[in-house]
């Protein structure tokens, strides 16, 4: 191991985000703190351990190190979680309270506005929360630092729907959100505010959007301000499906692009004076301003972590040129991603996070390889094959980028698209060197109001990208689709995946082993036969041909969604009344499922009217499982598992896998401080408003 650890030495520093990452990811995956406890006393002594070892070896060395940064990480984001933490409505409530405006985040493809609002201290809501507005009910002077009266609906932040979606509420406690919901008019300003930097990059959307119309004027916004609000549900999704969706978000290519036309302007400039270029070093200068058009763009974009990120990358970058060092190495990746971990812990469990260094690591690993660098290494030869060469470059690039992007993608959409590779062959050159520097030229020319013809090539460029989406989208096994992955299976390929990337002898091969055993656990975990929403209102049940029907007929977009992603299943999800077997009144419906070398009887309630109490009965007594929004009595005894209410409340969202008997659940008893946390009750409100807004309340949620 010494001999090995002398070999790699040059490697080691790589070693050190994944170690405090380890410590990060412990928190959020053990139950509590007495497993955090645990975890904290295994890595000290790991690090004790490795201090008993003389010294002087460098085995020694990497263990302390090692052992002492996954206590760090585990450490720092368990502080971070209980530094961030704040009161979480406990129920929902419709409530008319005054706030303050902290963010307003326009929606036009949604004909919303998004609020993130600070009610007033007397208000008895949770201290900052958020809420879209219809944009017909926005007003006037609803910008950031007003202060405004509306009337909301409100509800705690909503965990996952079922095993394996998105976690909302782990979210929204890193950000302190209490509660989300929806306004309703009348909108009144009680104190006009001062947007700030919004203002700026609201006039910028809005310039951008009157000059593109539709989800090509959004996604023109999108690169300058990061506002996406504008672009289309199908086009978004179409994006996602073809691996282009990281062109949508601020980050490395939108900074890098920035930067270097920043600094390609001030040298051209500064090199037409030979008395400065003659005594000064001008890529010194030329660096300076980069870092500061990298600063000022991520100041426009309104700073989200993605931008952030890239932005420290960006500097980083920077500063090596300036030195005189080689930027774009593998020790500039880990230093991001160790700087990033410990100013925001939590932003390891998100998949931007994953997604952005997963790229980038292969990316630079890849061109590290010597036989890799020797196949593209610049060569005098002709202009064919040169051409050939940056081809074979882009799409290799584009594979190695792909595969290391699909174990995420898999782990937390459930879907991953196959032909990503190609559709960013044409998209990133177009993108870099077409789109983003038009629309550069447009807005400058829009000062002296020539910009027009830009704006038209931007259009045109912008419905290109919008079409290679749509094309690859639409392309048979475009996109590839798995239910639910174990976490241990996607530990495993996350650490074959790093053992190839960030070693350099021949025992990175090793890799292979917990990268395959990782995959082949992931395609052998069965799908789930049944899937019930935490609120018990929706269940989706496998069917003969491999998809799943859903329980309500009118179910929204949003929970089929979820289902068909739990359950691996893409498509659309028919109605569980139009399965054979399965037999539904508008109040109840029973429907079977064989599986495990048997016949499964599940009963759910669809409505929310009384059943008759013997039929009832009668219907549970019948039932394998029984699914209902509403508390049974308990009476009413399945013959082997009942999710009603009550038990729903204990459990979040339930999976279950028939044929193995195996039963997951969102809950799993764990002490997160978003799975227990501090609430506050809301007011109530008069006795009249109540009696006269019952039906207006039911009303309001149904809109």
């Amino acid at each position: 191991m010494e001999a090995r650890a002398e070999v790699e030495r040059g490697q080691l520093p790589l070693w050190m985000p994944v170690a405090l990452g380890t410590g990060i990811a412990a928190w959020f995956l053990l139950p509590g703190q007495g497993a955090w406890v645990a975890f904290l006393l295994l890595a000290l002594s790991v690090a004790l351990g490795g201090m008993v070892l003389p010294w002087g070896m460098r085995t020694a060395r990497v263990v302390a190190w090692a052992g002492m940064l996954a206590m760090l990480g585990c450490a720092l984001v368990w502080w971070r979680a209980e530094r961030v933490a704040a009161p979480v409505l406990a129920r929902p409530v419709v409530v008319a309270f005054v706030g303050r405006v902290e963010r307003v985040e326009p929606l036009p493809a949604r004909e919303a506005v998004r609020l993130t609002l600070l009610p007033d201290a007397g208000a008895g809501l949770p201290p900052r929360l958020r809420v879209n507005l219809s944009e017909k009910d926005m007003v006037a002077g609803v910008v950031p630092g007003a202060r405004i009266s509306l009337r909301a609906r409100l509800m705690p932040p909503p965990t996952a729907a079922v095993p394996g979606a998105y976690d909302f509420a782990r979210a929204a406690w890193f950000r302190r959100l209490g509660a989300t919901g929806r306004g309703f008019a009348p909108v009144r300003v009680v104190t006009p505010g001062n947007p700030g930097n919004a203002a700026l990059r609201d006039r910028l959307t809005d310039h951008i959007l009157s000059r593109i119309d539709g989800s090509t004027g959004g996604i023109a916004a999108a690169f300058v301000t990061g506002d996406r609000g504008a672009i289309a549900e199908e086009d978004a999704e179409a994006m996602r499906r073809s691996g282009l969706a990281h062109l949508l978000s601020i980050s490395g290519l939108h900074v890098t692009a920035v930067v270097v036309a920043t600094m390609t302007v001030v040298l051209k400039l500064l090199a037409l004076f030979p008395p400065l270029a003659l005594r000064i070093r001008l890529p010194v200068v030329a660096a300076a301003a980069g870092a500061g058009a990298a600063l000022f763009y991520t100041w426009l974009s309104g700073a989200d972590v993605p931008t952030v990120r890239s932005c420290i990358a960006a500097l980083l970058v920077l500063a090596a040129l300036s030195l005189g060092r080689e930027a774009i190495t593998l020790r500039m990746i880990a230093t991001g991603a160790l700087l990033v971990l410990l100013v925001l812990p939590e932003s390891l469990a998100g998949p931007s996070f994953q997604l952005s260094f997963a790229a980038v690591t292969a990316i630079v690993a890849l061109h590290e390889h010597p036989r890799v660098r020797r196949w593209f290494l610049a060569r005098d030869e002709g202009y064919g094959r040169k051409m050939a060469r940056s081809l074979g470059s882009l799409l290799l690039t584009g594979v190695a980028v792909e595969a290391a992007l699909m174990p995420i993608g898999l782990y937390h959409f459930h879907t991953a698209g196959l032909y990503g590779a190609l559709a960013n062959i044409v998209a990133i050159p177009l993108t870099t060197f077409v789109t983003m520097p038009l629309e550069a030229l447009a807005l400058l020319l829009d000062v002296a109001g020539l910009g027009a013809p830009a704006w038209w090539l931007v259009e045109r460029s912008l419905a290109l990208l919008l079409w290679v989406a749509h094309v690859v989208a639409s392309a048979p096994g475009s996109v590839a689709a798995l239910p639910a992955m174990p976490d241990g299976a996607f530990a495993l390929m996350v650490l074959g995946g790093l053992w190839i990337a960030l070693w350099r002898t021949t025992w990175r091969r090793w890799g292979v082993v917990p990268l395959a055993a990782g995959v082949l656990w992931a395609l052998a975990t069965p799908a789930p036969d049944l899937l019930v929403t935490g609120d018990g209102r929706h269940l989706a049940l496998a069917t003969d041909d491999g998809g799943m029907a859903i329980l309500r007929d009118r179910a929204g977009e949003y929970v089929r969604s979820t289902l068909g992603e739990g359950g691996g299943v893409l498509g659309a999800l028919p109605p569980l009344s139009d399965q054979p077997g399965a037999r539904c009144s508008p109040d109840l419906c029973v429907a079977r499922r064989q599986a495990g070398g048997r016949v499964w009887t599940i009963l759910a309630t669809r409505s929310g009217y009384a059943v008759p109490w013997a039929e009832l009965i009668a219907a549970c007594a019948r039932a394998d499982i029984v699914v209902s929004e509403r508390r049974l009595p308990e009476e009413c005894r399945s013959r082997w598992l009942k999710l009603d209410r009550a038990m729903l409340a204990r459990t979040g969202g339930v999976a279950v896998t028939l044929s193995t008997g195996r039963i997951t659940t969102v809950r799993g008893g764990g002490q997160h401080p978003w799975e227990t946390p501090e609430t506050i009750a809301p007011p109530r409100p008069p006795y009249r408003e109540r009696r006269n807004g019952r039906n207006g309340g039911a009303s309001d949620a149904a809109r």
